[in-house]
């Protein structure tokens, strides 16, 4: 049999001489490389061949940041909310919240956190990147710029996005098929847990920076236990059920999808207890604004523009939060008025509110609510009053024979006549009382009997002090008698 040949293999010696003569050469090479060509040159070179002989990625990064310009972005509230249905089991990191009012635990992401998903047969990883506020000078036109915080301190906000990475070849399946039906689900699942949240609009220091915080709106008001009057309490529902249904009609006219009410009437009237009851009807959330904090239109416009669609925008107390200077720039008459507080900032205007309201800055936003609220409607500028800004004012008045009925039945568990409500309603009738007052009156013992009889002495003694009143402020129907001091010069 014969036997194969195998060349010969080199001797360790012959590699080792080798490497050295290759080494050698490279030295070479490197050293008149460095000689020939300035340094400037020569990191043009190594750019150039790293740009061309890098390798191409195969991946496409889509980046979901909460803001686009001065607005919300409504793809990342969309992402967020699918993505906390689908948090794995097996995640390292997770944020944990609850609130003092919260009956549950909230589960979120942590920062970094990925999610792997998938969508007719793709891959897809999702990432929740939060940057944390670092110390700043202050703020610029993108939002998340700080300005001074209440301490003095310099500060900046937070900036969350959320990053969707896959591959490159199925970019029109995802943005046609796959993004809407994000948009669609997140939809869903805040339908199904909707939480009515509170959230306090702030404006640091005039800056064009806005800041939102929020809670848990956990307020029991709704139109059941409202001290109102039942035909009131229907046309208010019924006109919210109608705006609700009239999306197109709105697009049709040329108007935007919002609608305006102001409550009106002495304090304690329930004016607030009606905002939670319509936002716990409706669903939405509800932004408070002051006035006091907002140092120019600009801030006000960035405030306004933080807000989300399906809201309310309350701004309570309108006649006396500031001295407002009207379209002219002077102050209105009740500006010397003593319970009215100085602005802060000229530079925020009647004209920079009203064009929010009804002006160009109106169509940034869908189904939207705004609400003012005041104890004079006499004080207002009737350029605020109009319809189309005010569409629909409420006159809170004092406390109705309809309304302690309810009240009865919420404090009392009375839902039949009881002897003493005869004298009662005669007393109610007579006398000038909120039902804040007759509220406090039901609540000072479990006793029924004992909390009537103290309501009726609590209404005689009332009555006999409106007899002997000469001054104060008088709400009765279509009169406003107001105080000698607080009289509007004409």
């Amino acid at each position: 049999m014969a036997s194969r040949s195998f060349p010969e293999m080199p001797t360790p010696s012959s590699l080792l001489s080798a490497y050295a003569s290759m080494s050698t050469s490279i030295m070479l090479f490197r050293t008149m490389f460095d000689q020939l060509f300035p340094r400037q040159l020569r990191r043009y070179v190594v750019d150039a061949v790293r740009f061309y002989w890098k390798p191409k990625s195969s991946k496409l990064t889509l980046v979901f940041e909460e803001k686009d310009g001065m607005s919300i972005n409504h793809m990342f509230e969309a992402a967020e909310a699918f993505l906390c249905s689908r948090i794995n089991p097996d995640s390292e990191r997770l944020r944990i919240t609850k609130s003092v009012k919260e009956n549950h635990i909230n589960i979120k992401f942590a920062d970094s956190e990925e999610v792997v998903d998938s969508f007719e047969g793709i891959m897809l990883t999702w990432k929740y990147v939060r940057h944390q506020p670092q110390p700043s000078g202050g703020g610029d036109d993108s939002g998340y710029g700080g300005g001074k915080n209440s301490s003095g301190g310099s500060f900046s906000l937070e900036k969350k996005y959320i990053e969707l990475k896959f591959d490159k070849k199925y970019k029109e399946i995802i943005i046609t098929s796959y993004l809407p039906l994000i948009i669609k689900k997140s939809q869903e699942l805040e339908n199904e847990k909707k939480v009515v949240k509170l959230h306090n609009l702030q404006s640091y220091g005039g800056g064009p920076g806005g800041f939102k915080e929020s809670v848990n709106l956990d307020h029991p008001s709704t139109f059941d236990t409202l001290a109102m009057d039942p035909k009131m309490k229907k046309a208010i529902i019924d006109d919210l059920d109608l705006f609700l249904k009239r999306r197109d009609f709105y697009r049709r006219v040329g108007k935007a999808w919002k609608r305006g009410y102001l409550l009106y009437g002495p304090p304690g009237t329930g004016k607030s207890s009606l905002i939670a009851a319509m936002a716990n009807y409706l669903k939405f959330d509800i932004y408070d604004l002051q006035l006091m904090n907002v140092g120019s239109d600009s801030s006000l416009k960035k405030l306004m523009l933080r807000t989300s669609n399906r809201s309310i925008l309350v701004i309570e107390d309108i006649d006396c939060s500031i001295q407002l200077p009207d379209r002219k720039g002077a102050m209105p008459m009740f500006s010397k008025l003593p319970d009215v507080k100085p602005v802060r900032d000229s530079q925020f205007s009647l004209s920079g509110l009203l064009n929010f309201i009804d002006g160009l800055w109106s169509c940034c936003g869908d189904e939207r609510i705004i609400i003012f609220t005041t104890n004079h409607k006499e004080r207002l500028d009737p350029a605020l009053l109009r319809p189309g800004r005010m569409d629909v004012h409420i006159h809170m008045s004092y406390l109705t024979t309809e309304g302690f009925k309810t009240l009865a039945a919420n404090y009392l568990n009375i839902h039949d006549h009881h002897w003493r409500f005869r004298e009662i309603k005669e007393l109610i009738n007579d006398t000038k009382v909120t039902p804040a007052e007759v509220a406090e009156e039901l609540m000072k013992s479990d006793n029924s009997e004992v909390v009537l009889e103290g309501l009726v002495n609590f209404l005689k003694r009332k009555k006999t002090e409106d007899e002997t009143t000469k001054d104060g402020v008088h709400y009765g129907e279509g009169e406003v008698r107001e105080p000698k001091k607080a009289k509007v010069i004409s």
